[in-house]
């Protein structure tokens, strides 16, 4: 019996664990190396320096993390991932010069100047109105933030933006990446990233903060607000206010209560509701909201008020991004199809159309498609059939979502320019 073999034929206690052995297997028999290769090869015959010049960086599973690793093709790239078998794979930007020389290279030679724009949403954001989980911990009602998140974003930039390349992946716990693959987003510097991110990026302050979102006037009226708060609205009552429940309890209601910029409103609403604290908040809600549009509707009023009920829908159902991720050439973000150390889950791929319909419970873990790989593979050498890098049925959908989306990148033939686009 071969090493592979053997490392692939391993008992449910051992494919339980995210070890090296685990991890080798998986990266041996499953991990979709040739489409990954295409994805960051962008499609050119042969390799260029969107693939060469392109750092990697892997942690061990003993928690060692090396930075600037690149590869001069598909073949060494495999080769070092079964070798190593990272327990996490973080992608970063082309430089002027492979990475693994940085050290060599005079300084102010080596620097980036390519990689998708990226987005990062995490679920930990959304702490501060989620009733039903918290930190690291989701549930189908939590997750349709990030249904509601992706939808709003995904718009915006082909909308606003008229980028066409994006693949959405799950992180494998918690949230969402955006890889914008335009070229024109690629090669977009730090101040344009910090400029695209700022300009998506309207909820702002901590948990302290009472009001997150304060539009202009003149924004206010922006197709993009208008067309988020329009997607907004579809899911706002099934995921917020019956999904969350954020006026059920008087704790969860001073918070939406403090946004409100009129306290004689404020103590009219506290008093209504402590008389039936158990009234749901879909009721409440629409008390507060005819209130308020009374009082906006008087000569004089403030024009937050006008606008309160749509600043309260972005404020718990906008997309938080972390603008860090997004603003730096030189920022790292997980990998497709990497493992997540904390439950198990690949990191996989979500088609535009999946938004509604993903379920990250479903997404298979590493002890997963290795039994399943494994019985694969006794059938097979039982069968005398040759063995090779095939799908595993687990894993074959989110394959073919990353498969047609590397099929739909323009073919790059002349490798990474190292200009910058004008923002």
């Amino acid at each position: 019996m071969t090493r592979e073999e053997t490392a692939m034929e391993l008992d449910d206690d051992e494919t339980n664990e995210i070890s090296q052995m685990t991890l080798g297997a998986y990266y041996r028999r499953a991990f979709p190396h040739s489409p990954y290769y295409k994805w960051l090869n962008y499609n050119a015959p042969a390799p260029t320096t969107e693939f060469t010049h392109r750092e990697f960086s892997f942690t061990t599973n003993d928690g060692v993390y090396i930075r600037y690793q690149s590869f001069k093709d598909s073949s060494e790239f495999q080769r070092e991932l079964v070798r190593l078998s990272p327990s996490k794979i973080d992608i970063g930007a082309i430089f002027t010069a492979a990475p693994k020389h940085a050290k060599s290279l005079q300084p102010g030679v080596f620097r980036p100047v390519a990689k998708e724009l990226v987005f990062d949403i995490d679920m930990t954001d959304y702490d501060d109105m989620r009733t039903c989980c918290q930190g690291g911990a989701i549930c189908p009602k939590c997750w349709k933030l990030m249904t509601i998140a992706m939808h709003v974003l995904d718009r915006a930039l082909r909308e606003d933006f008229g980028f066409n390349h994006l693949m959405w992946v799950y992180s494998g716990r918690r949230g969402v990446h955006c890889w914008v693959c335009d070229e024109r987003a690629r090669r977009l510097d730090d101040d344009a990233r910090k400029a695209v991110a700022g300009y998506l990026n309207i909820v702002r302050g901590g948990a302290e903060k009472g009001k997150k979102v304060n539009l202009s006037q003149r924004y206010s009226h922006h197709p993009h607000i208008m067309r988020s708060v329009e997607i907004i609205e579809e899911y706002f009552e099934e995921v917020v206010l019956e999904g969350q429940e954020i006026l059920l309890t008087r704790e969860r209601w001073t918070k939406v209560l403090a946004a409100l910029p009129d306290e004689e409103l404020r103590k009219q609403l506290d008093t209504q509701w402590s008389k039936r604290p158990s009234k749901p908040s879909v009721e409440k809600w629409s008390e507060m909201v005819d209130i308020v549009e009374k009082r906006a509707s008087k000569r004089g009023a403030k024009f937050a008020l006008a606008t309160f009920e749509r600043d309260m829908m972005l404020q718990y159902a906008y997309p938080r991004i972390d603008e860090n991720v997004s603003v730096h050439l030189n920022h790292l973000l997980k990998s497709p199809f990497c493992i997540h150390p904390k439950t198990g889950r690949v990191c996989t791929p979500i088609a535009r159309g999946q938004f509604d319909t993903f379920d990250p419970f479903a997404v298979p873990t590493l002890a997963q498609v290795l039994k399943e790989r494994g019985n694969e593979m006794a059938v097979d050498r039982a069968q005398d059939v040759l063995q090779g890098s095939q799908k595993v049925p687990l894993m074959a959908d989110y394959v073919d979502v990353f498969e047609k989306f590397v099929a739909s990148l323009p073919a790059n033939s002349n490798g990474a320019s190292n200009q910058s686009l004008d923002f």
